[in-house]
């Protein structure tokens, strides 16, 4: 298993760290290579430039700017992301990171002569995670429609491979959570993690892969 995950938050020590470390430890104990993205850390510029929109369906440069990017997301079978929920969506760094390195080409084929619509370019994707915390409720959540998790669970799974399994866990009510029920949550995501990636049997867990925290 080749896993990259995908980490979007600005402060280390907010509890969505945690649930990042709690995935990384469940892909370490299932014996998997792993790759860290993480996205304020690095610095990343989420903003698609001018020079980029010109060069977008122009599959020979446009992976370029965002060359390492692009490799890992090629490299990775199993996809991964850890943000917080804000505004009901994407935080803007994870969303830039989408528009800057899903480019056709690589994350989906453009229409052409035979096919009126895109196709899928991320094929070789068969796990796609998502872990996040939202501040509103679940049923406020649902209501406004969860346009982030949509973004994800349906638009990225829908260029991946054609059955590709998927997970989702989101803490909700973060302003007024609690010890224990962060505790509880991430005692959910491990139970997910476990149940999506599997455990590697003892004696053949695989050593801490490019990116993954000491």
């Amino acid at each position: 298993m080749r896993a990259l995950v995908v980490y979007s938050h600005p402060k280390e020590g907010s509890f969505n760290a945690a649930i990042r470390d709690m995935v990384l430890e469940k892909l370490h104990d299932a014996g998997a290579d792993v790759r860290l993205i993480d996205l304020y850390k690095e610095g990343f510029s989420p903003v698609l430039s001018a020079g980029e929109l010109d060069i977008y369906e122009d599959t020979s440069c446009n992976c370029d700017p965002v060359a390492s990017h692009v490799e890992d997301l090629r490299w990775c079978d199993t996809l991964i992301f850890v943000y917080p929920t804000w505004w009901y969506g994407l935080p803007a760094m994870l969303k830039g990171w989408l528009d800057r390195v899903l480019v056709p080409g690589v994350a989906f084929l453009m229409p052409d002569a035979e096919n009126a619509d895109i196709r899928p370019g991320l094929t070789h994707v068969t796990r796609l995670g998502i872990f996040t915390t939202c501040g509103a409720s679940w049923w406020l959540t649902r209501l406004i429609g969860a346009p982030g998790r949509r973004t994800l669970q349906r638009g990225v799974r829908m260029i991946c491979a054609k059955n590709c399994k998927t997970t989702y866990a989101a803490h909700h009510l973060m302003d007024s959570s609690t010890p224990e029920s962060r505790a509880r949550h991430l005692g959910v995501v491990a139970r997910k993690m476990e149940k999506f990636v599997g455990r590697a049997p003892e004696g053949k867990r695989t050593s801490k892969g490019k990116g993954l925290p000491a």
